[in-house]
């Protein structure tokens, strides 16, 4: 019976991964409608940090005392949630009040490949041939979607943005594994200690800056929905999931969600793709997904994106 066992674990860690990735899917129309009252900046700082303090609450639960880090330690844990929650969700959610959605999912679907590009200068690993023939496919899918490109003002603000939210999302994907590297703390101790500082960046400028207008209950619903269910339990899952699921599978089950945001964003919010938009998701995504495929070993996986 110990195939079965195996077999059953298998079936329960994909299910449970393609769970979150739906999960974070659906955060993109949840943060498309709480934009039309809510301040990014603000918006974003709410829901992590509301997330933060469930990841509290879990990480007292397990008595998992904070262990003695030294002065670097702490800086790279502080850059971490400056670049991955300060500075990349703020740029989603800034970009997000700018551009559609698929938009927006196209080019922080990009990260894969910037970080490829970035570990080679950085950490040393150079990308396999496949790789390189990914990120080929994914510059021409990419500039199928956007040509001819023909944009207002206010989106080519919000592309800049993304474009921002893209190089911090790869920066903060380099850091992060060095930071797991060493291995003298948790995932989720990292994510945790990350994410509160983050939070706590995005709602001392964000409120000052922008404001925070009244909320009411369908808006507290909303933040709370994305920080409780589709950040503290999706990582939760996720990270599970990572327990049984190789990297190549994640990988894929991951890049399910450049099919699934546009999707959803044309069900609920009425956004509409072209053919030749459809064209350039679909080679993009192929792209992407031999650049995580050929990842050569041991190289750790890419971080998922958030949604």
């Amino acid at each position: 019976m110990p195939f079965a066992r195996s077999s059953s674990a298998h079936t329960r860690a994909v299910l449970s991964a393609l769970g979150v990735t739906f999960l974070w899917s659906t955060s993109w129309v949840l943060i498309k409608i709480g934009l039309r009252d809510i301040p990014p900046l603000a918006f974003a700082g709410l829901r992590y940090g509301m997330a933060a303090v469930c990841l509290v609450g879990i990480v007292s639960f397990r008595r998992a005392g904070l262990p003695h880090l030294s002065r670097r330690a702490w800086a790279e844990l502080v850059g971490l949630g400056v670049l991955f929650y300060a500075v990349t969700q703020g740029a989603q959610f800034v970009a997000l009040s700018l551009l559609p959605a698929a938009t927006l999912n196209l080019i922080l679907g990009l990260s894969p490949l910037t970080v490829a590009l970035l570990g080679a200068r950085l950490l040393g690993e150079r990308p396999t041939g496949g790789q390189w023939l990914g990120i080929v496919i994914a510059f021409v899918g990419t500039g199928t979607y956007f040509y001819p490109l023909q944009l207002a003002s206010a989106q080519a603000v919000g592309l800049g943005v993304g474009a921002l939210g893209l190089l911090a999302n790869a920066l903060s994907s380099v850091l992060g594994r060095h930071v797991n590297r060493r291995g003298d703390l948790s995932p989720l101790m990292v994510t945790t200690i990350s994410m509160g500082i983050g939070s706590i960046l995005l709602l001392g400028v964000g409120i000052p800056i922008q404001g925070l207008p009244p909320l009411g209950a369908v808006h507290w619903a909303i933040v709370g929905w994305l920080a409780v269910v589709n950040t503290a339990v999706a990582f939760t899952l996720w990270n599970y999931s990572l327990r049984t699921l190789p990297a190549s599978e994640s990988s894929v089950i991951n890049n399910t969600m450049l099919i699934q945001i546009p999707i959803l964003a044309w069900v609920a919010l009425g956004e509409r793709l072209a053919g030749r938009e459809i064209v350039g998701l679909a080679l993009a995504g192929v792209g992407m997904l031999l650049v995580q495929l050929c990842i050569p070993r041991p190289t750790p996986t890419v971080r998922s994106r958030v949604g």
